[in-house]
């Protein structure tokens, strides 16, 4: 199998970070003043990042797909300096892959390689934010690691079966809606990642009333330019009142606000953007006026 990724040219990279906000994954980060690829392990190989760089110091490469090899890894690290290991190291741990990191930690003592990991260490006791998946190396996105929970109980469940639906407008998905369309015209607005409403039983009463609806995934969807112009476009000639934001607590969800805020940010009119994070099981985790 072969798989995607990104490779940096540090002669041509300037340090300016444009790059770094399209990295939904959060695998790049500026070190030494320059950009560096601190995990293999979670670049998704969509080479979102590659567009903003100025200097066409990124390109995306294909490769066979191995078995992610934690050592191998840090043997390339190493040689990018002590800070970039322990940006790995901490990227790591951030997200709960304790066995990679443990690994990480004996290649460090084996090749007795002085760094600092106080840091680090002091941190390992730190809940997992995300369930450890041999298949990361194939899907590269923490926020697909595999989880159950509970389902509700047969008690706790409404007796009506047929709640009312509070979509008032169609199409939904951004890339087939006509911003332009009179329903849009002074509208509330909800921007919502794909997932959200799948993951929350109450999203029609509770956040989608009194709101015109479009959705979107910023990982999957192609074309987002489409989407900037669209947004844009429904700022500036339907003059919407306000957008909000439902997004998953998954990292490259994020993308769909950055996406957002880029939009109110390039448009003539200015418009409040509120953000709502949403966890995996349905629950309201931060919820801000942006």
């Amino acid at each position: 199998m072969k798989r995607q990724i990104i490779q940096i040219d540090e002669d041509l990279c300037n340090g300016c970070g444009l790059c770094i906000p399209n990295c939904h994954e959060g695998a790049l980060q500026i070190i030494d003043g320059k950009v560096r690829l601190i995990s293999d392990l979670f670049c998704d190989g969509l080479g979102a990042c590659i567009g903003h760089c100025p200097e066409g110091a990124i390109d995306l490469i294909e490769r066979e797909a191995e078995p992610y090899d934690e050592k191998k890894v840090m043997a390339i690290i190493s040689g990018k300096g002590n800070n970039t290991i322990l940006a790995h190291l901490d990227h790591l741990r951030e997200h709960g892959e304790n066995v990679y990191l443990n690994e990480a930690l004996e290649y460090i003592n084996e090749n007795q390689i002085e760094i600092n990991l106080k840091s680090i260490i002091k941190n390992k006791s730190e809940p997992v934010k995300h369930i450890h998946n041999q298949n990361h190396q194939e899907c590269g996105c923490p926020g697909s690691a595999p989880k159950s929970f509970g389902a509700l109980k047969p008690e706790e469940l409404t007796v009506s079966v047929d709640q009312p639906s509070r979509l008032t407008q169609w199409p939904i998905q951004l890339h087939l809606i006509n911003p332009r369309a009179g329903y849009f015209q002074g509208a509330d607005l909800l921007l919502s990642a794909d997932c959200v409403a799948f993951s929350m039983g109450n999203f029609h009463e509770k956040f989608l009333k009194g709101k015109k609806l479009l959705i979107a995934c910023p990982k999957l969807d192609d074309g987002q330019d489409v989407y900037m112009e669209k947004l844009k476009a429904l700022i500036d000639e339907s003059k919407i009142n306000t957008l909000t934001v439902m997004i998953m607590e998954v990292p490259c969800c994020n993308g769909l606000l950055q996406l957002a805020r880029q939009a109110v940010s390039s448009a003539t009119r200015k418009i409040p953007v509120k953000m709502i994070l949403v966890g995996i099981e349905g629950n309201i985790l931060d919820e801000e006026w942006v």
